[in-house]
């Protein structure tokens, strides 16, 4: 007994309307439907599990939510480094004109300026005079590239063209209105669709 007045008191009823609509009913009793406490405990029961549900969508949810933030917040951090390294590796002392495509060899001096080079410690062999820092390579975009990324950056590239030379395929060989989802039709059945006039 004590279990169903604990259900009863966390499940919410329809308060009951002795006239409804406007209509006085004989009586109350008969058209509302009496339950007994068995009812009441499942229904208490089927609440409290849906309260489980609902906080475990919620749950599940936010923990998405917390993954892409964690996920941007990395994409962020990445930006910032690669825009410090490009940054430092423009500001970097060079007696040639950088560009694009080609590999440069950053090495430093003794006296702590670090400058950019065409020719590789290989090159320079023991007779290497300064202590090199890295290989990178100038992209169109003005970016660098790490030479240990060179091979990841070329095949995101060449897809990026592979992409982009299939899309110059379909549209050069569809008209505007094929590429927009539209039918072709001829000009005898646009006249014929506007005048209402068949052609014979």
């Amino acid at each position: 007994m004590m279990e169903s007045n604990n259900c009863a008191m966390l499940v919410s009823l329809v308060e009951p309307n002795s006239c409804p609509l406007g209509v006085q009913l004989v009586n109350c009793q008969r058209t509302n439907k009496t339950s007994d406490s068995s009812d009441l405990v499942e229904l208490a029961r089927a609440v409290q599990k849906a309260d489980e549900f609902t906080k475990a969508n919620a749950g599940s949810k936010l923990k998405v939510i917390a993954d892409q933030i964690r996920h941007l917040q990395n994409q962020a951090r990445k930006v910032l480094e690669e825009a410090k390294r490009n940054a430092s590796l423009h500001h970097a002392a060079c007696n040639l004109v950088k560009r694009p495509g080609t590999m440069y060899y950053l090495y430093e001096r003794e006296s702590g300026q670090s400058y950019l080079s065409i020719l590789s410690p290989q090159e320079w062999g023991s007779a290497c005079p300064h202590n090199f820092l890295g290989a990178y390579r100038l992209e169109y975009d003005q970016s660098w590239t790490p030479i240990t990324e060179i091979e990841n950056r070329d095949q995101e590239n060449a897809l990026i063209d592979k992409i982009f030379t299939t899309q110059q395929a379909i549209t050069s060989s569809s008209s505007t209105a094929e590429i927009l989802g539209f039918k072709q039709i001829s000009n005898k059945t646009l006249i014929s669709d506007v005048t209402g006039e068949e052609d014979s």
